[in-house]
């Protein structure tokens, strides 16, 4: 174990406004912060640093927590460039097109599936995320699910066992059966090896009856509910996320006043996917409203290769200022610190003692930059428990 420490940092954006300047971001000015092993445990003035073994001279730069990404959909294998080709041709998104990467992910080794899962987490690595969910979904059979359980829990403790993303091929006439075998034989062979359990609660996937069985049955096994909730279309995700106490409601683009008000009222964070809004030209979600009604809200990729196929959570932060009526302060907030209310973690998403040693040297003196100069790589360094990784 040795300690660094980061100097010379024009702002260090540390999330806990008690060691900053009282905003939400708790920024500091021509600051520093030491790494101690995996943790933080000292910020403050760059001229009032500890001694330590290392030192990295920041040189005018920003640094911020490392982005955590909490929806993510990355075992998988296949294409869609066609499907979008298509839907920016005039196409309207439906549920139905995951049925084409379920076939490709069926059809792949575990190898395969494990190459592609690494690649994108280090492509999002490279771009500052350092804590990353990840779902099951494309398998859809009780030994298909648990392989990308598997696999993914390999890489990251944030996994999620989402059976329920839509009905399999092989049961579209008998919904209520695969609704039994999400909740019974599917759910004890992942069930040892995901922290959550997710469903599609939507109009073409799992009504508001059939998602409360599939989160009550994974609850009883002790995961966690998370909920896609009105993407498409005004529906009960939402409220019953709130209900169940899921940890979020993600996509959230169709709210109504009782939505909203449930969301303001219980401990469940809205998840906004801007990347899903791009991909498919949706309307976008009202994040202005939501964060004026007081909702913690958390920004996130939902990478996957159907609707939202980036692992760039700085882009969703541009499309989020530019596109949903977020601040450059929210939008960051939310991409850490909301991220990790949204996993229910309190030892990432801040820069603070204690907290684990994950953060991001821009390449600009500012986060603001994030928003303000949109599809320029302004990652220059990546700390991730402690070490240095780019």
């Amino acid at each position: 174990m040795s300690s660094t420490a980061i100097v010379n940092i024009a702002t260090l954006v540390t999330n806990d406004p008690s060691l900053g300047d009282t905003s939400p971001l708790g920024q500091v000015r021509d600051a520093a912060v030491v790494i101690d092993g995996d943790r933080i445990v000292w910020t403050g003035g760059s001229s009032e640093a500890p001694a330590t073994d290392d030192r990295v001279d920041a040189a005018g730069r920003a640094v911020v927590p490392g982005f955590v990404d909490s929806h993510s959909h990355l075992v998988f294998a296949g294409d869609r460039t066609d499907e979008f080709n298509a839907r920016m041709s005039g196409r309207p998104y439906g549920a139905g097109g995951i049925r084409t990467t379920v076939a490709a992910t069926r059809a792949a080794s575990d190898a395969e599936l494990e190459a592609n899962l690494t690649r994108l987490l280090t492509e999002a690595l490279r771009q500052g995320t350092t804590t990353m969910e990840t779902k099951s979904g494309y398998g859809l059979t009780p030994e298909d699910e648990a392989r990308a359980l598997r696999l993914a829990a390999r890489h990251t403790d944030e996994v999620t066992y989402l059976g329920a993303h839509i009905v399999a091929p092989e049961y579209a006439d008998d919904p209520a059966g695969y609704v039994d075998l999400v909740t019974g034989t599917m759910l004890d062979a992942c069930a040892p090896h995901a922290r959550w359990i997710d469903v599609f609660c939507e109009r073409g996937a799992f009504d508001g009856d059939q998602a409360r069985a599939v989160l009550t049955a994974g609850r009883a096994r002790g995961l966690h509910p998370r909920v896609h909730a009105n993407q498409l279309t005004h529906g009960p995700g939402v409220r019953l996320a709130v209900e169940l106490d899921a940890a979020s409601a993600d996509h959230c683009t169709h709210l109504t006043d009782a939505d909203v008000d449930a969301l303001a009222a219980g401990r469940t964070v809205a998840t906004l996917l801007p990347g899903a809004e791009f991909s498919t030209r949706a309307p976008w979600p009202d994040a202005r409203r939501l964060l004026d009604a007081g909702v913690t809200v958390a920004l996130s990729t939902d990478c996957n290769p159907g609707s939202s196929f980036t692992s760039s959570v700085p882009f969703c932060i541009a499309l989020a200022v530019r596109d949903m009526g977020m601040t450059p302060d929210e939008a960051l907030w939310s991409a850490t610190a909301g991220g990790a209310a949204a996993l229910r973690r309190t030892d990432v998403g801040r820069i603070a003692p204690g907290a684990r040693a994950d953060l991001v040297l821009l390449d600009a003196p500012s986060h603001v930059h994030l928003a303000y100069r949109p599809g320029v790589p302004l990652v220059a360094g990546v700390w991730r428990r402690g070490v240095r990784v780019l």
